[in-house]
C-alpha cells in the first residue's frame, strides 16, 4: 500500500517508516506526558503522527526535520503550525544547546529512522547535561542493546556509554502493522533519563569512550588484543580485570577502572 494517501511518499533515503496507528500513537504520547511550559524537541516529526497530539497538550514544540518537503508541510499546517518551531536541521550535526531557555531542560523525542538512531543518540550524549529525558521510538533490536548487561550478546559500546549517561527504561513494543510502510522488523520505545550524578566517575569521558570502541571493535579478541595500544597485561591484572576476557564479559565499572588508569599514566 502506497501512502501516497498521505500526500507524502515515503522516502528509503531518509529511513522513512510512518507511524499511523492510534493505539499505539495514544500510549507513545502518554509516556512521554508533555506538560505545557516545558522545552519540549521532537526530531524527525514526519506527517506529526506525534507532533499533532503532543500539540493538542502543550501550546509550544520544536521540532528538528531534515526533509524540506515535511518542514513545508508543517509550515502550513491548519492547526499546529502557530505552536511549532521548524528547525531545519540535520539532527546529527544540529547543537541543541541553542535550544535551551532559562533554565529549562529539554525533552527530546522521536520516531528515529534506523540508520541515524545509534549516531544520534551519541551525539545527544553529549548535551546529556541539559536534557531531561529522551523518549525514542527504536528498533527492537537498538532498545535491547540499550539496556544488555554484560555477559548478554547484544551487550556492547551503545549499551556501556548509553548507560553510563542515563537510565535505560524500556517503556513499549511496537509491532510493524503500526507503521506505513511496514517495517520487516519489531519496534519499541524506549525512555532514557540522564543522570544528574552518574553511576561511575570518570576523570576523561573521551578516554571512556575510545576504551570501550576500542574494546568492543572486535569482539571476539580478548581485552589483552583490542586494548594493547592502550594498557599492558600487567596493568590490567593490576586493576583485578583478567587480560583473558572479552569485552562483553566488563561492566561500566570495569571500562571507567582502565580509562582513569590511561589517564593517570598520562
Amino acid at each position: 500500500m502506497s501512502n501516497k494517501h498521505l500526500g507524502h511518499t515515503a522516502r528509503k533515503r531518509f529511513g522513512q517508516n510512518f507511524l499511523n496507528d492510534p493505539f499505539v500513537i495514544d500510549q507513545i504520547v502518554s509516556s512521554i506526558h508533555p506538560q505545557d511550559g516545558e522545552n519540549l524537541v521532537e526530531i524527525g516529526p514526519g506527517l506529526g503522527a506525534l507532533t499533532e497530539p503532543v500539540c493538542e497538550q502543550i501550546n509550544q514544540l520544536t521540532v528538528v526535520e531534515l526533509d524540506r518537503d515535511l518542514a513545508a508541510r508543517l509550515r502550513t499546517h491548519p492547526f499546529i503550525s502557530s505552536k511549532l518551531n521548524i528547525v531545519e536541521s540535520d539532527a546529527l550535526k544540529f547543537d541543541f544547546s541553542t535550544l535551551m531557555t532559562d533554565e529549562r531542560p529539554l525533552r527530546v523525542f522521536g520516531n528515529l529512522p534506523y540508520n541515524i538512531s545509534t549516531p544520534l543518540m551519541f551525539h545527544l550524549f553529549s548535551f546529556a547535561e541539559q536534557i531531561k529525558d529522551m523518549h525514542f521510538m527504536l528498533q527492537q533490536e537498538v532498545v535491547n542493546r540499550l539496556a544488555a548487561g554484560p555477559g548478554h550478546k547484544n551487550y556492547g559500546r551503545l549499551s556501556v556509554m548509553a548507560q553510563y549517561y542515563c537510565r535505560v527504561i524500556p517503556v513499549l513494543h511496537v509491532p510493524p502493522t503500526a507503521f506505513k510502510p511496514a517495517p520487516k522488523v519489531d519496534s519499541a520505545v524506549v525512555r532514557l533519563e540522564p543522570y544528574s550524578d552518574k553511576p561511575v566517575k570518570v576523570k576523561d569521558v573521551e578516554l571512556l569512550n575510545t576504551v570501550v570502541a576500542n574494546a568492543f571493535n572486535q569482539r571476539r579478541k580478548t581485552i589483552r588484543n583490542s586494548l594493547k595500544e592502550l594498557i599492558s597485561d600487567e596493568e590490567l591484572s593490576e586493576l583485578g580485570i583478567s587480560p583473558e576476557l572479552r569485552a562483553e564479559k566488563l561492566s561500566l565499572q570495569d571500562f571507567a577502572r582502565i580509562a582513569d588508569y590511561i589517564k593517570d599514566k598520562e
